[in-house]
């Protein structure tokens, strides 16, 4: 679970974003997939880095073509719906924020992590757990979860910041990033995705319980619906923007890698997860908050749009995606 147009440039704040937003290059003539979607804009595709490749694999893999059985959860489940909402990314953005946050959580990943090295190939292995649970038959899942918690006994040490030791077997330390996972995709897709029913919100916090109990926290630690969530987070008075939170925030929302469309996409991205954060968290790492234009409903959805037609352009993604609806589909006759 270890788990941008002009007027959306990052707001000043004491995270640093490498460099700044530099002028847009020319728009060169990619390969388009298909036509655009938003009239004048094309989906993001050719020859630029993207974060969407390791996406595209580990969603390829962790998707089962002829599964044993419905796994953890199952396709009639609401935690099956919001996995694949569109509106993934931004949760993925402000999840790595909040996460950060923990010192403890934090010094595991800065100090036991290859992640600056290797961004995209954490990313891969990260989404590919994450898919690999949601979608993934029991065996698999039992297996992926295995090998976190092996991993976990390896990263063990002491924070600098705060003198404490830390395990990252710590129910601890393991409760509070899923709380910011799960928090993270019940506000953005309320906020971005698809409508939900009434009570959805509730039944996905405490689907996802098993999601925290496989890698070690006990499943009465974890909260149930979206009000104890939001409890437990304001609970927890260790939080704080270490260095090393902000250095790692400042690389996750200006990733030196990309260029292009792709930077600008993803500098937008970055800016509307800021804007989704409590107050107290934008106040922690000292964020001002997007202009309400940059958070406007139909403009990300435009901007969701864009980025899902680029991922679906890539090797294997509508095979996968068609075949978790032909189980939900399949569900729900």
């Amino acid at each position: 679970m270890r788990l941008l147009s002009e007027n959306l440039t990052p707001q000043p704040c004491s995270v640093e974003v490498r460099g700044g937003k530099p002028p847009r290059p020319p728009r060169a003539a990619p390969p388009v997939p298909g036509p655009a979607i938003i009239e004048g804009m094309e989906p993001l595709a050719g020859g630029e880095l993207t974060p969407l490749l390791p996406l595209a694999r580990a969603l390829r893999a962790a998707v089962p073509e002829r599964p044993a059985d419905d796994g953890l959860f199952g396709p009639g489940s609401v935690v099956w719906r919001l996995h694949r909402d569109r509106s993934f990314p931004i949760a993925s953005i402000r999840s790595l924020m909040l996460q950060a946050l923990h010192p403890l959580a934090m010094a595991g990943v800065a100090e036991h992590s290859d992640w600056r090295r290797d961004p995209f190939g954490r990313l891969e292995a990260t989404s590919r757990y994450v898919l690999t649970v949601t979608y993934g038959e029991r065996a698999a899942v039992e297996a992926a979860a295995a090998r976190v918690r092996a991993v976990h006994t390896h990263v063990r040490g002491v924070d600098a910041v705060t003198g404490l030791p830390y395990d990252a077997s710590d129910p601890a330390l393991l409760l509070w990033v899923h709380a910011a996972v799960v928090d993270s995709v019940v506000r953005v897709v309320q906020r971005y995705g698809r409508p939900l029913e009434p009570g959805d919100a509730d039944r996905y916090v405490a689907e996802m319980v098993p999601f925290a109990a496989i890698v070690g926290v006990p499943a009465e630690q974890v909260p149930t619906t979206v009000a104890g969530l939001d409890r437990y987070l304001r609970s927890v008075d260790l939080v704080r923007a270490t260095p090393a939170a902000r250095d790692a925030i400042g690389y996750v929302l200006d990733p030196p890698d990309l260029e292009g469309d792709t930077q600008e996409t993803w500098r937008e991205l970055g800016q509307v997860a800021i804007g989704t954060l409590p107050g107290w968290v934008r106040a922690l790492y000292g964020f001002a908050a997007p202009t309400p234009e940059a958070l406007e409903r139909e403009a990300v959805r435009q901007l969701l749009g864009v980025l899902d037609l680029g991922f679906e352009s890539l090797p294997g993604v509508l095979e996968a995606r068609e075949r978790i609806e032909l189980r939900v589909r399949a569900r729900t006759r």
